[in-house]
């Protein structure tokens, strides 16, 4: 596949960008060599290769869910500026 000016004035008017120039060149230039990187990874042999969603096998880094003590609700409220019941009193954004 070959990136030409009227692609790139093509992909201009779908992403509703306006490019000068020389950007137009740039972005020329650069769509080029991506497109010669794929043409690069299509040539390679993947017969018999599992396909994959990662490249590193994924586990899971969360840690584990333990109850543990939480600070007191006094606590967290004395340096609120206003509370009710318990809760943090905010302002009203909506009307």
């Amino acid at each position: 596949m070959t990136i030409d000016r009227d692609l790139v004035l093509y992909l201009e008017a779908l992403a509703r960008v306006r490019l000068t120039d020389a950007e137009r060149a740039a972005c020329e230039g650069d769509l080029q060599s991506i497109i010669s990187y794929f043409d690069q990874l299509n040539a390679l042999n993947t017969q018999g290769v599992e396909p994959m969603s990662h490249a590193l096998p994924l586990v899971n880094i969360l840690r584990e869910d333990v109850v543990a003590p939480s600070i007191a609700t006094e606590a967290l409220l004395a340096n609120a500026p206003r509370e009710k019941d318990g809760c943090f009193l905010v302002q009203r954004t909506v009307e």
